[in-house]
């Protein structure tokens, strides 16, 4: 058995080597632009923050170098999402027809698109919306919002990081239904166990607020229902399977 993994393993091994290292090469170009990143992480919070508590604090020394090794590395992460979703492409590519494998242009992007697109939308919308919500809550109780630099940063990526695979969503389901493991009577089959747990997913991956977990469980229920669509047309059941 392990002579027939193994060629799979030094492949894999290939794979990850390169997303690596281009994921370092990313880093050191987004370490030199660190503070604009971090400008840009911190400005949904800044302009939700009651005029009299502007600031972000740091409470341990290392906080603020550690968060910004953190932050660029995050940076080269985004940016090197292509790349990875590429090497992903080439490693599974051997085990898929010719006509299939002409495909990995349209599933980088689209790949690459869709997580652009969650991490968009809970850049513009969630998080400040959240953070509005939480932070307005408290000043409205009377206590005045100290935030920390490190537990901010660490929270951003999350949620940035949660939605953007979230929305793989519809891209997952195309590969599925690609290589025939799933077809759409199956997503309308297990539709319900499926927004249960997109609610779930989502109560873990948010803030403690209904608010958060909505603005994530809805866009993902509703490309729960475009994977359907997409897997319509990609693979579509047969009647007996219909029936």
């Amino acid at each position: 058995m392990f002579e027939e993994l193994r060629p799979h393993l030094i492949e894999l091994r290939k794979r990850l080597f390169i997303s690596v290292v281009a994921v370092i090469v990313l880093f050191l170009i987004c370490f030199g632009f660190r503070n604009y990143i971090l400008e840009i992480l911190k400005a949904p919070l800044v302009e939700v923050l009651p005029e009299f508590s502007k600031h972000i604090n740091v409470i341990e020394m290392q906080e603020g170098l550690f968060t910004t090794i953190k932050v660029s590395f995050f940076a080269a992460f985004v940016f090197g999402i292509p790349i990875i979703f590429w090497q992903f492409w080439k490693f599974v590519s051997p085990g898929l027809y010719d006509n299939e494998k002409r495909l990995v242009i349209p599933f980088v992007s689209f790949a690459s698109v869709m997580f652009a697109l969650g991490a968009c939308f809970c850049y513009f919308i969630v998080v400040p919306l959240a953070f509005k919500f939480l932070i307005n809550f408290s000043v409205n109780e009377g206590f005045n919002p100290v935030i920390t630099l490190g537990t901010y940063v660490d929270f951003f990526i999350k949620v940035i990081i949660a939605f953007g695979l979230a929305f793989e969503m519809p891209v997952i389901a195309f590969f599925f239904a690609k290589i025939g493991l799933i077809d759409d009577s199956f997503l309308k089959r297990h539709f319900r166990i499926a927004v249960l747990v997109i609610f779930i997913f989502s109560a873990f991956m948010t803030p403690p607020d209904f608010l958060s977990q909505f603005l994530m469980a809805g866009p993902l229920c509703g490309l729960y229902g475009l994977s359907i669509l997409i897997v319509q047309k990609v693979n579509p059941a047969s009647k007996e399977d219909a029936e």
